[in-house]
């Protein structure tokens, strides 16, 4: 199993996506430091659900801000005598 850096991942990933394609597997590194395998797809792989992603609310479930002055009186105050 080879070891690539995350940036040689992103710069190359073209690249490494085709090795692991052809069954080449690869430890990816941050700082030299392992932290993800990469390995070829197979049906008998094991995806189970450790735990299922939580959706958050969405921004216009928020409640919009109203200001009191317009922003170009607010832009206007912030640039002073530019």
């Amino acid at each position: 199993m080879r070891s690539i850096s995350q940036r040689e991942l992103r710069n190359d990933n073209a690249a490494v996506v085709r090795e692991v394609e052809a069954g080449e597997s690869f430890v990816v590194t941050r700082r030299g430091v392992p932290v993800a395998r990469l390995v070829p797809w197979t049906a008998e792989a094991d995806l189970t659900l450790d735990r299922p992603a939580r959706r958050r609310g969405a921004f216009a479930d928020r409640a919009r801000v109203r200001l009191a002055e317009s922003t170009d009186e607010v832009l206007d105050d912030l640039r002073g005598d530019r």
